[in-house]
């Protein structure tokens, strides 16, 4: 067993990689490598679910590992963990990563490992870097201090997503989307998941690893799939076009709420703790004074968490009725092809004996188009109502 047998479907990908991890293992003992076996920053890309950050963890503890990323080891375990020394993540709670946080981060991976063989610092979801951010990240990848590898995670290598600059100075690693037979496999080996519920989490999940694991373990999201599903049903009039509306944008925010809750009342205690809430005296009133402000900047902080925690979960949502209208698609041109949601097959028939292909076509393109929306900050309430609007006309 290694670190990188639970990358879904990966193969090419994890091949480059233990060759890396090796060479870099030789550069620590002091031994000549071939030129470009090792380099000091890495870009993984892939389409959402791939395994992007998954790939780039396993990396971190393979440069760690003193046995190539063992997966037993303690080197092994903190860094998948997040806990080891020399290994710092950056996992946007927010929707961007400020320039501040990044200069910091920069600065503290420059120093010299103290427990670890490398200096790693992992930037997850690097397309949400501002441009100060970016540019404070180039200058450190350009000039790279020496045993520090830079390991970014981004959709693509779309300028939009990340910088020409950067991306020409990494070595980029293409992930791809897993088959539903390696997910479920996945799902069966580290979740022990019976073969049916693997198989049927892989398929639904439309090649998103993270997600077919919450399908097959979590009953909570496979209602709210369901509840997702139905709606094409509830598309009788107007009205019920909003209300559609308004129970998806509900559904999303309660997943929401309920995902990053705990973590926010948590950060809450143990801060006014640190701060001395709670304290008597003479100075107990001016100093909870003086904390008022880094109280305020917590709960934007943490109100920057929930959106971008809102707009995931609106967007599984978005791909769950994707799927479906593309079943409907499927079977109006008689395609033959497997449908992504085999167990509402017979609802997705039934549509399909009543709509024309444009139809299912415009309905898909809908969905579709409420997504870009929403991604260009369109506000999700006014999207996902003229994606309704759109649906019940046809």
């Amino acid at each position: 067993m290694t670190v990188f047998d639970e990358l879904a479907g990966q193969r090419a990908a994890v091949e480059v990689l233990q060759k890396a991890a090796g060479a870099a293992a030789a550069i620590v003992r002091g031994d000549q490598v071939p030129a470009g076996a090792m380099t000091h920053a890495w870009l993984f890309t892939g389409p959402p679910g791939s395994g992007r950050s998954m790939a780039a963890r396993a990396f971190a503890a393979a440069l760690q590992c003193v046995n190539g990323g063992c997966g037993t080891c303690a080197a092994c375990h903190t860094t998948l963990g997040g806990t080891h020394a020399d290994v710092r993540f950056v996992v946007p709670d927010g929707l961007s990563i400020a320039v501040s946080e990044m200069r910091a981060l920069v600065l503290r991976a420059a120093s010299s490992p103290t427990q670890g063989r490398w200096q790693v610092l992992l930037v997850e979801d690097a397309d949400r870097l501002t441009e100060a951010a970016g540019n404070a990240l180039l200058k450190a990848i350009e000039e790279p201090p020496p045993r520090t590898v830079f390991l970014l995670c981004t959709p693509s290598t779309h300028p939009e997503d990340v910088s020409v600059t950067i991306r020409s100075r990494c070595r980029v690693v293409s992930l791809t989307t897993p088959s539903a037979a390696a997910i479920a496999g996945v799902l069966v080996a580290r979740d022990g998941a019976s073969e049916a519920d693997a198989a049927w989490a892989a398929a639904a999940a439309q090649g998103h690893v993270g997600r077919a694991r919450k399908l097959a373990r979590d009953p909570a999201s496979r209602d709210r799939r369901q509840a997702v599903l139905g709606i094409p049903r509830k598309l009788t009039s107007i009205s019920a076009a909003f209300d559609a509306a308004a129970m998806l944008i509900s559904s999303a925010e309660e997943e929401a709420a309920a995902s990053v809750s705990e973590v926010s009342a948590k950060e809450k205690a143990e801060l006014e703790t640190a701060l001395g809430a709670g304290g008597t005296g003479k100075g107990a009133a001016a100093a909870a004074r003086g904390t008022a402000g880094i109280l305020k900047d917590l709960e934007r902080k943490q109100k920057s968490r929930a959106t971008r925690a809102q707009r995931d979960a609106l967007d599984r949502a978005l791909m769950d009725l994707a799927g479906l209208y593309r079943d409907v698609l499927a079977f109006t041109l008689k395609s033959g092809t497997a449908p992504v949601h085999a167990d509402v097959a017979e609802m997705t028939r039934a549509a399909a004996a009543k709509w024309t292909p444009e139809s299912a076509l415009r309905r898909l393109e809908a969905v579709l188009a409420c997504r870009e929306a929403i991604d260009a900050n369109v506000k999700p309430k006014i999207a996902v109502e003229a994606m309704m609007l759109s649906l019940w006309q046809g």
